[in-house]
Order: C-alpha cells, then structure tokens, then sequence
C-alpha cells in the first residue's frame, strides 16, 4: 500500500452536458440529470447544497449545479469503475475510490490530484471526516478499514476488524467515531480518542441483520445509528444510551422489495432516506418509525442516495446512468402522506418534558407517548417502548 504521483489525470468543464428533466405532473415534482454513460454508483450534496458530485462506471466523477442540473465539471483519473465519493467542501476537495483499488484526493477547482494511495483491493467506499483531517477507505480483499492524512496523504492506521468486504465507512459528526459495516453482517464501531494508543479500538460490535449490512447513518445529535442491510431492513440503534441491549434496535421495514444499498438521516433527525435495488428510494418517518412515501421513478437499481441540508431535496442516482432529484419540501401536503397520517390516526401533542410539538399514532399507549423521541434518547428509563 502507498502513494502515487498520478499525471494522467484530467478535468474539463461542461456548460450544457446534463438534460434537465421537469416532470410538471408529479405528486413529488422530480428532476433528472443526465450525463453518466454508465451506472452512477454514488451521489452527494456539497458547497451548501449547491453542487452535486457522482462517481460512475464509466471511470468519471462530475460536478453538477443543483439548481440547473447543469453538468459543470468532470474529473478523469481512474484506470476503471469508480465505486464512491465524498467531499470536502470546507477545504474544496473530494475523494473517490475505484475498482484500480486507488483512492484519489482531489481539488475540486482545479481538478488536480493531491495524492493517492493504492490498496491492497478494490476501494468499496470512503468518507472525510467533517474538519477535514482525516479520510477513511474500505476494500473488498483484505477487508481492511484504513485511516488516512487526509491532508498528506499518510498511512495512520489499517484496521483488519472484518472478515469479508468492508461495504460502508462513516464517520460520526463530532468526529470521534468511525463506523464501519459489511458483508460480515456485523457492524463496528470505532474510537478515535483512543486511536494511536491501543490496537483494539473497536468500541461497539453490532449484529442485528440476517445478510450483508450494505450502508450506516449516524443522527446529527449522535444519538442514532442506522444500518441497512440487502435483508430489506433498516434498524436503528440508540448508540448514545445504550438502551439496544436490553430492549433491541428499532426495526423499520416494510418498505423495500429488494435489498438496501444506502441511507441517510435527515439534520433534524426527523426523517431518514433509503434506497434500493428494488428501483425505489423510502423516505421514513424516525419518530413513528413508519414509511412517509415512496419515490419512483428510476429504471435500474438505485445505489445510492443523500438529503440536502435544508431538507428540501433528495438525491439519488442508479444503474439507469442517471442522477434525480427530488422536491421533498411540500411532501407533507401530498395525497399519500395525508392518507397515511389518517390510517395510522397521527395526532400531534406536546412533550412533557421540552414541550415540543410532535405527532403520535393511535398504536402508541397513553403513557408512551408523553414524551418527543429525542427527550426518550435522553431519558430511556421514563419510556417503554410497546411490545
């Protein structure tokens, strides 16, 4: 494993490359990006949702303007399929890995490639941490989880804590976490704090799924993680209390066909969004655990999804070789989601404890539902939860 000086890479700017799809009679009004000549295996939001970065098959990452769906950049430097991306708007750079078992730093301005690493197999996903320091890779043959310099592009440390393809790495928001999950079905947990200074930094093994756990998404407040898995299932932890030991993860499902490939909480923590080889994406409701609406609309697989900072918006991109963008900010008002909110009786009430605002379902017992989610995350003895 070590760092390449790689010349053979290229940018160059398009004005006019995507075709901006408005689909006017949609309940969830949709855009579609098209640029990709190949399957588009991961999406993200960036520079405060103002561009979009993807990673495809045919061996490019592109930059988008999220609000024309133009097609502004595409970066050229992999020698094959390029299996996932993250940036790092703070600090103008961004991070793909790829089946020629590299990862690349790039700037995203220039196109220049900072540096590179090659591994020992295919990179399957990376991520930055928030503050930019440090990036974490995850392969598919020595199942290694390796943390980066992200600024250097050093080696820190290879973790070998799986026994089969490392399928998601993330860090957590504070970043002194980093969650890892794969083929192995298990997921770890990692501590950052006690990184350099000892050899076991796994602080949390979770099972929990019956297949391949494909994706994680920790809550902005770090009170919830979630883990999907091609077992079509999404389970949430309460990593913060530790209350899942006893009383199990909360189980959302019911909502996919085919197995999940990625998810995603919302900031406010409210709602979180998964996508599926079933050609679908779900958008949840975390609070009643229950499916809000489904998005329909891509004709392959769908392998990746994100939700913007405000809310507004969810990305996806598929097989299909297109990227899509969804409308979420009315969604509260569409048909099927009032229909919903009827059928399971949500009515809204105030916590007895912050008292804030939030909605219930007739399902709930009186006694369980006095108190906001967030305030059962900080009191777990004051709430159980129904059989």
């Amino acid at each position: 494993m070590g760092v390449k000086d790689v010349k053979k890479n290229s940018i160059s700017e398009t004005k006019d490359g995507a075709t901006w799809v408005h689909q006017s009679l949609a309940q969830v009004k949709i855009k579609v990006m098209k640029g990709h000549s190949d399957a588009v295996n991961s999406c993200e939001f960036c520079f405060d949702d103002s561009k979009i970065v993807t990673s495809s098959n045919d061996m490019t990452l592109r930059l988008w303007d999220t609000a024309s769906g133009v097609q502004l950049k595409t970066y050229k430097g992999h020698s094959s399929f390029i299996t996932c991306c993250h940036p790092d708007s703070a600090n103008g750079k961004l991070a793909s890995g790829g089946w020629d078992k590299f990862v690349y730093v790039w700037e995203v301005e220039t196109g220049k490639i900072l540096w590179s690493a090659i591994h020992e197999g295919i990179v399957t996903t990376c991520h930055f941490s928030s503050d930019g320091k440090y990036l974490v890779t995850g392969t598919d043959l020595d199942f290694a989880t390796c943390v980066w310099d992200a600024r250097e592009g050093t080696l820190i440390k290879k973790l070998l804590h799986h026994r089969s393809t490392v399928t998601c790495c993330r860090f957590s928001p504070l970043e002194n976490r980093i969650c890892t999950t794969s083929m192995d079905r298990t997921t770890k947990i990692i501590d950052m704090r006690t990184f350099k200074t000892t050899n076991n930094n796994i602080t949390l093994s979770l099972g929990g799924h019956i297949n391949v756990i494909s994706t994680c998404s920790f809550s902005s407040d770090e009170h919830l993680l979630a883990t999907g898995s091609w077992d079509k299932n999404i389970q949430l932890w309460d990593v913060a209390t530790g209350v899942y030991r006893t009383k199990g993860p909360m189980t959302l499902s019911k909502g996919h066909e085919g197995s999940i490939s990625a998810c995603q909480f919302s900031k406010d923590g409210t709602s979180l969004v998964s996508s599926s080889f079933d050609e679908t994406l779900v958008i949840w409701d975390v609070e009643n655990l229950c499916q809000k609406f489904a998005l329909k609309g891509h004709s392959g697989w769908v392998t990746d999804c994100s939700i913007s900072e405000n809310q507004k918006w969810v990305l996806s991109c598929s097989k299909d070789h297109t990227v899509r963008l969804w409308n979420i900010e009315s969604s509260e008002d569409i048909p099927v989601v009032l229909e919903h909110r009827k059928n399971i009786g949500l009515r809204i009430v105030n916590c007895q404890i912050c008292s804030k605002p939030f909605s219930i379902t007739q399902l709930e017992e009186a006694d369980n539902a006095k108190f906001c989610v967030f305030c059962r995350l900080e009191h777990p003895s004051m709430y159980e939860p129904p059989v």
